[in-house]
């Protein structure tokens, strides 16, 4: 294995360790959002505005299915970095053995699933019957990818618990450019539709499935990393699914109060629908700084609890979430500056085009507050404390943000229905800057000796 490709984040200057680590992840989530974002450019430039209110519609159910799968990939991750950490080589062959039984018996199953469970979702969010069949196309087709989808997004956690953030980069450059290309093929060339971009994207995610599979052989061969399950250890999947399970489905539940937003968004049309799948490519480009220095602060935090190095936990624990509240915020107010030249690409309607600006000016003027409280949750979520991060994000949503979404669209204005993400991300961030300096057992781990 070729030591250079791992940050140690137990040892050395600790935002640099944590912005070499995160700059990878923020280009990889660049590229992500290309995924979705050449999509909608390409739909929206050759089937209309009703097919990108289709593709708008139908990222909900699709998240909200693989949410749990993902969360429990997330329990991976940690594992993998305490070990990691620990210089516990046993322990990391467990885990990869049992994340790739994981994989198989999970992915499998929700591909069927997905496609039966489609349009009963799309029929409770209320989609609007000029969108239906495309929206049951895209829906449909992208969960047939879902396999690859689970597959790959758990070998890059495990790849994140390593200190391997750079690897996954390059696995979604060449994915990308497949999307593209095929995007290309299918929609303007041969005429597919919102069927021919699902179908693209299901086919990159395979593609980087199977990359990082080879990588993980090739490059960390101390894992001893299957292709196909071959057993699993019960222990391991205990833990993995202890710490992961809540976290899957408090995202699942996230993902479920999303699918109820969105029949508020429904509620409002397919032109407001198409504006806010437009204003999603922007707010989703400013977002990636989040994940990126989310995943750091996990890895950081995770492996200096293995390692038993709780001075340079206590000094990362508040550093990491304002630093990437800062560098969100500054993102959030460069695109805002230049929001409209980039929406006029996806779409010329003059009433899309103003819900659009309206959206991107109101989430990213608040997406710092947001970045700060998972900066926050991922630090404690590290070390394995997922009880109170999993409540106060439940908290934040059906408590919060949901009931403020409907009392706005019933008192209000439904088209400011967006209002309701910076009150509820106001909420959970006070809630975790409550838990960070109160909480009797966070502070136990951040002063032990």
């Amino acid at each position: 294995m070729e030591q250079k490709q791992k940050i140690d984040m137990t040892t050395g200057p600790i935002m640099k360790k944590v912005l070499l680590f995160a700059i990878p992840i923020i280009l990889g989530n660049v590229l992500q959002q290309l995924y979705t974002t050449v999509d909608t450019l390409v739909v929206g430039r050759f089937c209309g505005d009703t097919s990108l209110a289709a593709i708008g519609t139908s990222a909900q159910p699709v998240e909200m299915l693989l949410c749990i799968f993902l969360g429990i990939g997330t329990g991976a991750s940690i594992l993998v970095s305490q070990y990691a950490g620990a210089g516990d080589g046993e322990g990391l062959r467990r885990v990869a053995a049992t994340a790739v039984f994981f994989v198989y018996v999970c992915g499998i199953p929700l591909c069927v699933l997905g496609i039966f469970a489609a349009p009963l979702i799309l029929r409770f969010m209320g989609a609007p019957e000029d969108t239906w069949n495309a929206a049951v196309t895209y829906t449909s087709i992208v969960f047939l990818g879902s396999l690859g989808n689970i597959g790959y997004n758990m070998n890059a956690g495990i790849l994140r618990g390593l200190g391997d953030s750079k690897a996954s980069l390059w696995f979604l450059v060449v994915s990308c450019i497949t999307n593209i290309v095929l995007d290309l093929v299918f929609v303007a060339g041969l005429s597919m539709d919102v069927g021919g971009a699902a179908l693209s994207t299901s086919i990159a995610m395979y593609f980087s499935w199977f990359v990082s599979i080879r990588y993980l052989r090739r490059r960390f061969p101390e894992t001893d990393f299957p292709i196909l399950p071959r057993g699993f250890d019960g222990g391991e999947l205990k833990h993995i699914v202890s710490i992961g399970l809540p976290i899957g489905l408090n995202n699942s539940l996230y993902s479920m109060g999303h699918v109820a937003l969105q029949t508020l968004v429904n509620a409002q049309g397919s032109t407001f629908m198409a504006g806010q799948a437009v204003a999603g490519r922007i707010t989703g480009l400013s977002n990636v700084a989040i994940t990126a220095l989310s995943s750091a602060a996990t890895t950081f935090s995770g492996q200096n609890y293995g390692a038993k190095n709780y001075e340079r936990l206590r000094q990362g624990h508040l550093k990491i979430p304002i630093v990437s509240g800062l560098v969100t915020l500054a993102a959030g107010l460069f695109m805002i500056s230049i929001r409209m030249p980039i929406l006029r690409f996806f779409s010329k309607g003059e009433m899309v085009l103003m819900y659009a600006s309206r959206y991107v000016v109101i989430m990213l003027l608040s997406q710092w507050l947001y970045a700060i409280f998972n900066g926050i949750i991922c630090m404690v979520n590290g070390v394995g404390l997922i009880r109170y991060t999993t409540v106060v994000n439940l908290l934040m949503l059906w408590a919060v943000r949901i009931p403020s979404a409907y009392l706005i669209a019933r008192f209000f204005d439904g088209t400011y229905v967006m209002l309701c993400f910076p009150i509820s991300f106001g909420f959970g961030m006070l809630m975790m800057l409550g838990y960070d300096f109160l909480s009797p057992r966070w502070k136990a781990i951040l002063h032990a000796q």
